[in-house]
């Protein structure tokens, strides 16, 4: 089943969402100032976040937005700079989370760690 549009609004099944981890989902959470982290969703009060094995998304290519991101992924790898995974991060002042399909996920995943 593909996504499904209610009110402009798009929805992705569960049947397509990212698996979780000890009932944390997959997310991307987009912060005011300290960018985008993609990540499993542990703890969110208010505007803050605390997101388990996470990744910065400091650059991707292949994704018209964060929002294309979060369900297909980048169609561009060797361009995206995602640094290192981080065991934990507390991201303050969170305006965005989206789940993320299994099909980007694996593509996030598979970008390789940007370093200088």
């Amino acid at each position: 089943m593909e996504s499904i549009l209610i009110d402009g609004v798009e929805y992705v099944p569960k049947s397509q969402q990212a698996e979780m981890e000890n009932d944390m989902p997959y997310v991307i959470v987009r912060t005011y100032s300290a960018g985008v982290f993609a990540g499993y969703l542990k703890d969110r009060k208010k505007d803050e976040a605390t997101l388990i094995n996470a990744r910065r998304l400091w650059y991707w290519d292949g994704a018209a937005s964060l929002s294309q991101l979060s369900k297909d992924g980048v169609s561009k790898p060797e361009n995206c700079k995602f640094p290192c995974e981080v065991e934990r991060v507390l991201l303050l002042g969170v305006v965005e989370i989206l789940n993320v399909t299994q099909k980007a996920k694996k593509s996030i995943s598979g970008v390789k760690i940007w370093e200088k």
